[in-house]
């Protein structure tokens, strides 16, 4: 490794960690690799040009020598990615121990600005009780790695910090062999899966994040930011401003195997997860509280709950908290056992089990209560006040699950059900007549479903997936579910025809001719054309009567979700960016003339090319108004690891997200970008865009010249790679597309179309980089677009990627689609240059760039592996070993770069 980058006193620790793991590492390669890959290895740790040192050593390599030097490489970037995880983990801890000034994103700092800016308590006050902000887990399948690798992967994480506190030589052997074991389970550890994962396997992945961290995270960020804001102003409250959401079992749109046994399947797997912790955590209360009535008082609700306990000792009479307590846990298992889940307990089960969790919440608050008032404010202030906090923002269900659904299919079922009723055939009528004809039963109680006709299989699943959904939300809580999504939606009768689905699985219900809703209708405009008339969809609705009742009905707020990722593979990333953009200015526009509350879900992925980037600087991006306290956004498949996979680092990304959130709420906005000036940029660019993804050819180049059908069969996920196939742009799956594009290190969706833009622009007006350079100086808007661009842009490799282009079928088609796409880059970076007035990228994030530097040898390893095998696999299409090989490289690319799709 290139251990000389690590030349700053600052990365003292982090250099000795990556030589502690490297010395175990190459100790049990010595012992299972052949000496041509060890010594490759070493080769490649010291070179500036790794691809071209595989092509001429890899001839001389069999097959199991080949797949050994590829595990290996992957291992040493996975381990290197640790190492800087752990390292940034100790600088930040470093910081705060230091009482320097406090970090954006920290809400200390969030707290300063509010006191700079001279809020006053009842303002900010009024802001916590209208928050609502939701990281969304989604079954996005783009994580590569399997439980069975991070686990490994966070054991290393757990061992790496105590090395520093070896004070002897032993320790320090102990801890050697500790990682010796370690490095060794991983090596003998298959990274790719044999099989198909599926949806149960996807529920048990997501669910499993809780115990791992959010349960620790959760009450300690509530913690912290009780502890800053009543510092600063004291008598503020912090309501449950965050909670986290979910999709998994519940996102059927192009998932055939997500049905209303696995929407219950997944509410069963969270309260099991869920009823264990409150299980364990009140065992150990129990442990804690042997307070005694002869040494305080106990308040009177206390005792009423000890006198109904089960727990009749002769040791506990005097003990009335544990006694208490034995009541709370029989009640609670009772309840377990209503939902399906085996929960033992040893003073049996209460014969009255909760019916809600505010039941369960309020004799947990008259515990604490009674604490409080009688000396014990400590204790009343550690573990119960933590099962409170998660009991109130998980109640019985966990997390709370959006139901999504494409748009398409919603339409089949309603005009399935006017077909058997007798009324008009709804495929033929036009937009303004479904509307009509849909507000007209809207409008009327009477169900058109008849109990006596047979309706086809996907009618009777989509039915089935609602009514599922009405009775998990009277087992598991209101709360259990509150959101329908319609994927692809582009008309107003797409959210009419929800309205009709939800009214004939008794979620809505009709009184005066007026609706009443117990789900939010979610409309979820994914592309460049929906994004431009998002507004008009909207204020059709908003003008409608019945619909404004449907809102009141819930709270006046609509939320509205934007899909980041279909509308960069349409028109690229500078034109998606401004889209969504203008779409939320003017969706903002259009609520505040109707007065209804917009809260916003940000369909974002992991990559730039799919909206990803730094969240806070995310949300400061947004334009004014289109935050107000409420926000929500999707995490998936690596994002998810990355971000949450420990209980530490977890609280500091959700700290961020309220931090960005209150920011972007509650101090001054900034001017939003020059429109005429984005506009134009945004134009030339899909302009340049479209040219290139509709080239004669240029789908053929791209599923030659990357793994896209390998990344098909690498059973990362449940869902199909492509709604139907994959010889059209347009049926692929935004994830698979992005994906493919980082593989080959092009990284093209997030920054093609950038530099000819600007050249167009500049070339017309004199004046405009000046302009673009004061953007990127002062908005935040045009800031965060650059630093993403520049992000992706250091981590393409063209001389890498040229390998891949050589792969095309037709070699001189080939060569001359890639000289187009290596000028645009070399025109985007230089515009980036100019706009941002340097000559180096990455030179304002030193962390990245070192990072990076570390990584690229076997980076670039990995991608010469690639593109020798998937040559070789052209020539023997059926050889399962190549294959094998072919997703093992796949794998250690994503796992090294940290982005798939």
């Amino acid at each position: 490794m290139q251990f000389s980058l690590l030349n700053n006193p600052k990365d003292a620790e982090l250099l000795a960690d990556a030589e502690f793991m490297t010395t175990s590492f190459y100790k049990i390669l010595d012992e299972h690799a052949d000496e041509i890959v060890v010594n490759t290895l070493k080769i490649l740790a010291k070179s500036h040009d790794s691809s071209q040192i595989i092509t001429e050593i890899l001839p001389s390599l069999n097959e199991e020598q080949t797949e050994n030097l590829i595990t290996a490489v992957g291992i040493f970037a996975q381990i290197l990615n640790i190492a800087e995880d752990v390292h940034h983990e100790r600088r930040r801890m470093v910081h705060e121990n230091s009482g320097e000034d406090t970090q954006d994103g920290s809400i200390a700092e969030t707290i300063y600005k509010f006191q700079t800016q001279q809020l006053n308590e009842t303002d900010i006050q009024a802001a916590l009780n209208q928050a609502q902000i939701s990281p969304v887990l989604t079954a996005h399948p783009t994580e590569v790695q399997r439980q069975a690798t991070l686990v490994s992967h966070r054991k290393i994480r757990a061992l790496l910090p105590r090395r520093e506190y070896c004070r002897s030589a032993d320790a320090l052997a102990e801890l050697q062999q500790e990682m010796d074991i370690v490095l060794l389970t991983l090596w003998q550890t298959s990274e790719t899966r044999h099989f198909k994962i599926s949806v149960k396997n996807e529920i048990n992945n997501g669910v499993n994040i809780f115990p791992m961290s959010f349960f620790h995270a959760l009450p300690q960020l509530y913690r912290r930011m009780e502890k800053h804001f009543q510092a600063a102003y004291p008598n503020i409250q912090i309501p449950d401003i965050l909670k986290i959401g979910g999709w998994i079992g519940g996102d059927r749109d192009g998932n055939p195997f997500v049905s209303a046994e696995t929407l219950r399947m997944a509410f069963t797997r969270h309260a099991d997860a869920l009823f264990h912790f409150y299980r364990r955590e009140l065992e150990n209360l129990y442990q804690e509280l042997p307070v005694s009535i002869r040494r305080v008082k106990v308040s009177d609700g206390v005792m009423i709950l000890s006198a109904k306990s089960p727990n009749n000792e002769v040791a506990r009479q005097e003990e009335p908290y544990r006694r208490a307590i034995a009541y709370i846990m029989s009640r609670l298992v009772g309840k377990a056992h209503q939902l399906g889940i085996p929960l033992g307990y040893r003073f049996g089960v209460s014969p009255e089990p909760y019916t809600q969790p505010d039941e369960f919440w309020a004799d947990l608050k008259t515990l604490q209560t009674s604490l409080r008032d009688n000396g014990s404010q400590i204790i009343a202030a550690g573990r119960i006040a933590d099962i409170i906090r998660i009991a109130s923002i998980c109640g019985f269900h966990l997390m709370p699950l959006d139901l999504r659904q494409h748009a398409e299919k919603h339409e089949s079922v309603v005009a399935e059900l006017f077909q058997h009723a007798g009324l008009e055939d709804y495929f033929r009528l036009p937009e303004n007549e479904r509307q009509a004809v849909l507000l007209r039963e809207l409008r009327s109680p009477r169900p058109l479903f008849n109990p006596f006709v047979a309706y086809s299989e996907q009618t009777c699943t989509e039915l089935a997936i609602f009514r599922e959904a009405n009775q998990i939300k009277q087992e598991f809580g209101e709360d259990a579910i509150s959101q329908s999504i319609i994927s692809n939606c582009e008309r107003p009768s797409d959210l009419l025809s929800l309205a009709l689905i939800l009214k004939e699985t008794g979620l809505l219900r009709v009184e005066n001719g007026l609706p009443i809703s117990r789900i939010n209708i979610v409309p979820l405009f994914e592309t460049i054309e929906a994004l431009a008339s998002a507004r008009s969809v909207m204020e059709t609705l908003f003008s409608c009567d019945w619909y404004r009742a449907l809102i009141s009905s819930r709270d006046n707020i609509q939320e509205i979700m934007l899909g980041y990722s279909d509308s960069n593979k349409d028109g690229g990333y500078i034109s998606s960016t401004w889209g969504l953009y203008q779409a939320e200015i003017g969706l903002v526009e259009l609520f505040r003339k109707y007065d209804v509350r917009i809260r916003l879900f940000h369909g974002r992925g992991g990559s730039v090319g799919r909206g990803g980037g730094p969240s806070y600087q995310a949300i400061l991006a947004q334009p004014a108004g289109s935050v107000g306290g409420q926000i929500r956004i999707t995490e998936q498949g690596e994002v998810i690891t990355a971000k949450y996979g420990d209980a530490s680092n977890a609280a500091r990304n959700l700290e961020t997200l309220v931090a960005a959130t209150l920011e972007a709420t509650l101090l001054p906005a900034v001017q939003d970008p020059d429109i005429d000036l984005m506009n134009t940029l945004s134009e030339s660019s899909f302009k340049h865009y479209r040219a290139l993804i509709t080239r004669e050819g240029f789908i053929d180049y791209f599923l030659q010249t990357s793994p896209i059908e390998q990344i098909a069969s690498l059973n990362l996920g449940s869902r199909p790679a492509s709604r139907k196939t994959l010889a059209r742009i347009q049926d692929l799956r935004a994830i698979p597309w992005v994906f493919s594009w980082t593989q080959n290190r092009l990284m093209l969706p997030a920054w093609y179309g950038f530099g000819s833009a600007v050249a167009e622009l500049c070339q017309k007006d004199a004046g405009c980089l000046n302009s673009l350079q004061q953007h990127a100086q002062h908005n935040p808007f045009f800031r965060a677009m650059l630093s993403n661009m520049e992000q992706v842009m250091a981590k393409t490799d063209l001389t890498l990627a040229e390998h891949y282009a050589a792969l095309s079928q037709d070699a001189k088609h080939g060569a001359a689609i890639f000289a187009t796409i290596k000028a645009e880059y070399q025109r985007s970076l230089q515009a980036l240059f100019d706009i941002l007035q340097t000559d180096e990228l990455l030179l304002d994030n030193r962390a990245l760039a070192r990072s990076l530097a570390l990584r690229i040898p076997y980076l670039n390893a990995l991608g010469g592996l690639q593109v020798a095998l998937l040559r070789k696999l052209r020539e023997e299409p059926d050889n399962q070993h190549v294959l094998q090989m072919v997703h093992q490289t796949i794998n250690g690319v994503a796992q090294g770069l940290r982005n798939t799709g």
